[in-house]
């Protein structure tokens, strides 16, 4: 970074326009993706700044945009806020924040008009939220919730969006395309029929993520939200938040990004 500082330098102090472009074809030629820690297949997170970084939906959106493109290559700034329809300067903040955490790096830098143009990838392939966050008495259990919730902000406002643009549909059978599925209720049932349930659900997921992203022409994204959880008894007075070992949290956003503190693959958040 240093050295783009000090090549940024070297164009503003060009004599001509013709050598200010010379010398930024010159520069640009002979960088590349610059050197890194090699991206890790799954990150665990289970420390405060990476889940107060983890807690915006739009962080959230910016870092499934970036882990969306990975097989394709870094994206700029000026490229994720193209891909997310929201302000270029909107993002800088977050896209920093997300850098300092480590969640997103630096890939590659170019000069563009004199001005240094870095290019960011994801630094992991999935993320998980550690089980131990959600302890009673864990320092991070309040940060790892606002992670959750989130998700959740982030799930509405692309189904809202998806929904006001016509490219949901809820009204076809089974035959479908595009047929949605929509339920909510709650049950009462004995702890192992939810420890049950919960293993299927997740056997699901399992399979999905097995499977990985179709190439089929016809293919289309799909977003599955599930949240799943057993309220326990209300606490005794100055006794702790008792957990249930039963529940979970899962979430999987199109095409690549999910969130699971389950214990199956995926990318938590």
């Amino acid at each position: 970074m240093v050295e783009n500082a000090e090549n940024a330098k070297s164009l503003e102090s060009a004599e001509s326009l013709e050598d200010a472009e010379r010398l930024e074809k010159a520069l640009n030629a002979a960088s590349g993706d610059e050197a890194g820690p090699a991206v890790l297949k799954e990150r665990r997170v289970e420390d405060a700044a990476t889940l107060k970084a983890l807690a915006d939906p739009l962080r959230l959106a910016i870092l499934d945009v970036l882990m969306a493109a990975a097989g394709t290559g870094p994206l700029t700034a000026k490229e994720i806020a193209a891909a997310l329809d929201e302000p270029q300067t909107k993002l800088y903040r977050h896209i920093k924040q997300l850098e300092k955490a480590g969640l997103i790096r630096v890939a590659g830098t170019r000069l563009v008009s004199g001005i240094v143009e870095s290019r960011y990838s994801p630094a992991q392939e999935s993320l998980r939220l550690a089980p131990e966050i959600f302890s009673p008495g864990s320092p991070t259990r309040v940060d790892a919730y606002d992670a959750m919730l989130a998700a959740m902000d982030r799930v509405r406002g692309d189904f809202r969006a998806a929904a006001m643009a016509g490219r949901v549909d809820f009204s076809r059978d089974d035959s479908g395309a595009l047929s949605g599925l929509f339920s909510h209720f709650s049950y009462r049932v004995a702890p192992e029929r939810l420890l049950r349930l919960r293993g299927q659900l997740a056997a699901v997921f399992d399979e999905l993520h097995a499977e990985g992203n179709s190439t089929a022409e016809d293919a289309v994204d799909v977003t599955l939200f599930t949240l799943l959880y057993g309220v326990g008894p209300v606490p005794a007075a100055g006794a702790a938040p008792t957990s249930t070992p039963a529940s979970a949290a899962t979430s999987a956003l199109p095409p690549v990004v999910g969130s699971r503190n389950d214990g199956g693959p995926g990318t938590e958040s």
